[in-house]
């Protein structure tokens, strides 16, 4: 994957974690949260002052299963390395779990996209088609 690491950070899916990441070159973001129920990959935009944000897209990542379910609570006991890496031209960011993209923004053609395509795209930002795919991922990085 070609392009600059901003952050990187161990994960365990269902514990509280929020890392964000700006580009140097505009005014788009990205934040990844986990609140412990559920994990998002959020695109931002900062406001012409810089203090504020609006949420353009936000793309689930992980959601805590039924407790039940031991074969999943075990899975989710290792923590992932977890990295936010931006592209050379500021204007796409990926989402990378343990070596893999698992979600990818598009600042350029407003465009977010995940594994699972969740949630459905929104009216005002992504527009098209969310399935994440390697030739994607190549086109970017």
């Amino acid at each position: 994957m070609n392009g600059y690491l901003m952050q990187e950070q161990k994960w365990t899916p269902g514990q509280d974690l929020f890392l964000e990441s700006s580009s140097p070159e505009n005014r788009y973001g990205v934040i990844f949260e986990d609140d412990g129920e559920a994990a998002y990959f959020y695109a931002v935009e900062k406001d012409k002052q810089g203090e504020g944000l609006r949420v353009l897209d936000a793309l689930h990542i992980h959601e805590e299963d039924d407790p039940g379910d031991e074969d999943d609570a075990q899975e989710d006991d290792e923590p992932a390395d977890l990295k936010i890496i931006w592209s050379r031209d500021w204007l796409k960011c990926a989402l990378v779990l343990d070596g893999f993209v698992h979600a990818l923004f598009d600042f350029e053609n407003q465009g977010g996209y995940n594994i699972n395509e969740f949630p459905p795209p929104n009216d005002f930002w992504t527009q098209g088609d969310r399935k994440l795919t390697p030739e994607l991922i190549q086109r970017f990085f």
